[in-house]
């Protein structure tokens, strides 16, 4: 369990108060970046964290490792009116937030590793940081609402989403019960295809990918 594990504890505590935020400061500014005050108006404008934590989503990161923080309100019609993809952009723009994020702490924990006398927790602690990252950023593209996939598919998909996946949005966090808990007690771990396994084949080709550069 979680609260046995002080290091990854800090970790998920780390990414509730920075990677969260980010990615829903993210979704705000792409929306006033196309021409939509509301993000700034309701207060989401920001990096402070406690604009935007939700409870439920918080607490279930820290005991999961998955979770979300409060939706950003935005108006639609507004960046629509700067590009037919404005929706499209302000949903993508909260997971690749936390897919740079990644970027940046793997870099930073290939870099640090040539630093000789690198204490073992904070080298541990990239490494989860990183990956709970990724872990977020490919939770978020699940098509369920509040999460950013239930936007993205139906921009993309705006029939098909309607007609086989809209009905599902009021049982969504039954859903998130039966994926998160239930079915693993069952022995099915779909989200560890899904996202766990993803994430970390992600992890170790970033790492590839800057030792490659900076070692040669």
């Amino acid at each position: 369990m979680f609260f046995v594990d002080p290091l990854r504890l800090f970790v998920r505590i780390s990414a509730l108060l920075l990677a969260l935020p980010v990615h829903e400061f993210a979704h705000a500014a792409m929306a006033v970046y196309l021409g939509d005050d509301t993000p700034r108006r309701a207060g989401r404008f920001t990096l402070n964290p406690f604009a935007h934590l939700d409870l439920f989503g918080s607490l279930l990161l820290l005991v999961s490792g998955f979770g979300w923080a409060k939706p950003v309100p935005f108006n639609p019609w507004a960046v629509i009116r700067r590009t037919r993809w404005g929706v499209l952009l302000v949903a993508l723009a909260g997971p690749l937030s936390n897919f740079i994020l990644a970027l940046l702490t793997s870099f930073g924990h290939v870099l640090f590793g040539r630093i000789p006398g690198l204490p073992r927790e904070l080298d541990q602690a990239l490494i989860i940081f990183t990956y709970l990252n990724l872990v977020l950023a490919l939770f978020n593209l699940l098509p369920l609402p509040p999460l950013d996939g239930h936007h993205i598919l139906r921009e993309l998909f705006p029939r098909f989403w309607q007609q086989y996946l809209e009905p599902l949005a009021p049982y969504s966090m039954l859903i998130f019960i039966l994926l998160l808990w239930l079915l693993p007690y069952l022995g099915i771990d779909v989200l560890t295809w899904l996202i766990a396994k993803p994430a970390w084949w992600l992890l170790n080709l970033m790492y590839d990918v800057w030792i490659t550069l900076l070692v040669g």
